[in-house]
Formats: C-alpha cells, sequence, structure tokens
C-alpha cells in the first residue's frame, strides 16, 4: 500500500528555493533515507511529507497518519521528563484507542496504551521492538545522548500507530556503531510495517533503505512559514500553493546605492507565522531548514 506519493514536490521562496524536483514514492514496510548538506532542505522535505510543512510545487498524497520522531528545534524530548514521563505524557494524551480504530493501529501500540497505568515504559519500548538499547526509564531529557533522544523519539511515533514515520538527521552525534544500530532499528521499524523516511548525512554501509540525494538550494535559507492545519487520517491530497509572483518577476531590481540603517532593529514579534494546532503534541512550528 503506497503511504506517501510526491511528484515533482518543491517549495520556492523570495529568497531562493529551500527544495525541488523531489519524487519519492513509500509503501508500507519501506525504509526510506533523504541525504545532503546542511542548507539542502531535508528537514523541511521530511516535515512536508507528514503534513507539518508547506510547498508550492508539485503534488503530495499521503494516505493514513504521520507522526515525528526526533526532529530537532521541532519535536524533541522536554529536557525535565524522564524517559517514562514522555511515554506516559503521550499515552495520556492519546488516550485508549477507539474500538472501530483497533484493525487499523498495531497490536503493540494498542497494548502499551492499555498498559498506561502499570507498565508504561517496557510496553512501549516492547512494541517498538528496542528492547536491545540502553535506555534508562529514569533519565531526563536533558541528559539523553544523540542516539538515545532518535529511540525516545521513535518509540514515542510508534505510540499513535501512525502509517507514517519520519525523524531528521538519525545519524547526528553518533559514533558508527550507534549509527549502524539506528539504521537497524529504522528498517526493523519498516518492517513492522509502517513506511518509515529519515534523513541522514549519509546512509551506513549495508543499510537496507532506498536513498534520496538532495542538492544544494540555490540559496540557503530559513523561512518564517506557517503551519498548515493538522488533517484528519485518511487519504490527503494536497494541492500545491501558488509560488509568489514577486518570487519569479524577472523586471524586479535592486538598487545598488541602497544602504542599510544601522541603527534599524527587526520586531521579533512578526517574524513567524502562527504556531500549529496546540492539541497535536506533534506539531510544533518549525523553523528549521537544513
Amino acid at each position: 500500500m503506497r503511504i506517501v506519493e510526491a511528484h515533482g514536490l518543491g517549495l520556492r521562496t523570495r529568497r531562493g528555493w529551500v527544495y525541488r524536483d523531489v519524487d519519492l514514492t513509500a509503501e508500507a514496510g519501506e525504509l526510506h533515507v533523504v541525504t545532503g548538506p546542511p542548507g539542502s532542505g531535508r528537514t523541511s522535505l521530511l516535515l512536508a511529507l507528514a503534513g507539518r510543512f508547506p510547498h508550492n510545487e508539485g503534488t503530495l498524497r499521503t494516505r493514513g497518519p504521520a507522526a515525528l520522531g526526533q526532529v530537532a528545534g521541532v519535536h524533541e524530548p522536554d529536557p525535565a521528563l524522564t524517559v517514562a514521563e514522555h511515554i506516559q505524557e503521550r499515552l495520556l494524551l492519546l488516550g485508549p484507542v477507539p474500538r472501530r480504530r483497533r484493525q487499523l493501529v498495531p497490536v503493540a501500540a494498542v497494548r502499551a496504551r492499555r498498559a498506561y497505568r502499570r507498565d508504561a515504559f517496557a510496553a512501549a519500548i516492547a512494541g517498538a521492538g528496542f528492547t536491545d538499547v540502553p535506555l534508562d526509564p529514569d533519565v531526563r531529557g536533558r541528559d539523553l545522548t544523540p542516539q538515545q533522544r532518535q529511540v525516545l523519539g521513535l518509540v514515542l511515533a510508534t505510540l499513535s500507530g501512525p502509517s507514517l514515520i519520519v525523524a531528521d538527521d538519525v545519524d547526528a552525534g553518533s559514533d558508527a556503531p550507534e549509527r549502524a544500530w539506528l539504521f537497524d532499528a529504522l528498517a526493523r521499524l519498516a518492517d513492522q510495517g509502517y513506511a518509515v523516511v529519515a534523513s541522514a548525512r549519509a546512509v551506513e554501509p549495508g543499510a537496507r533503505a532506498v536513498v534520496h540525494r538532495l542538492g544544494d538550494p540555490s540559496l540557503p535559507v530559513r523561512p518564517d512559514l506557517s503551519l498548515p492545519a493538522n488533517t484528519a487520517p485518511g487519504t490527503v491530497a494536497v494541492p500545491a500553493q501558488a509560488v509568489p509572483t514577486d518570487a519569479t518577476d524577472p523586471d524586479a531590481t535592486v538598487d545598488p546605492d541602497a544602504t542599510v540603517d544601522p541603527d534599524a532593529t527587526v520586531d521579533p514579534e512578526g517574524a513567524g507565522g502562527p504556531a500549529g494546532d496546540p492539541a497535536s503534541p506533534d506539531i510544533v512550528d518549525p523553523e528549521v531548514n537544513r
């Protein structure tokens, strides 16, 4: 079953392309890895595939809900909460699986959501298939290693029973054995039936993944863009949005004599768009574009 279909996907702002001409089709049970240098738009692309960031070129169709793993600055551990508290909080927010959806949610996720009052940590870790990683339930978010942050993000993502899981920079800050373990863990999630799309600077040798390479954008930027409203699970068709006319105006010129007032200040309150839906724990306004 196809979970994500992207054709010619791109995001162009007034300052240039963030990413462009992306073709990616991910089916249930597949692992895809997007690679590229910093500034190539990997994070923005992953968030767009998960429905958390806009695009204005090409078409995107998704089936079923998506969940975020670790995405720095967007979806990451709370420094003050322990690992066990992160899991308990997420299960409380999700609530029990409605009877009408139990056939659509992995059995492991249903069991974890039933067990949150007793032993949520053990049920969640076992459900994700990560019992072989040393993850202490009493460690606080600020003390987690890069590998452990990725593992916690993936465990939290599985609890909602999504069709698609995305995780960003899975190889950041880890050594070779940790990177090899993480790519194997991503493949194990795919084997459970999830469509998994991750980003990394490079793919570990021997990793079972479909690799997509992003080139450098014309201008690496960090655009201030608003998040789209959260959509209900199901098949979603996301039409391309219109490109601002001044972004491609061939007659636009720049005054070479213009100067910048050194005393001018920028209002930080007016720089960004509105935050995402506060009711969804996975949606936070990202200001990322790597």
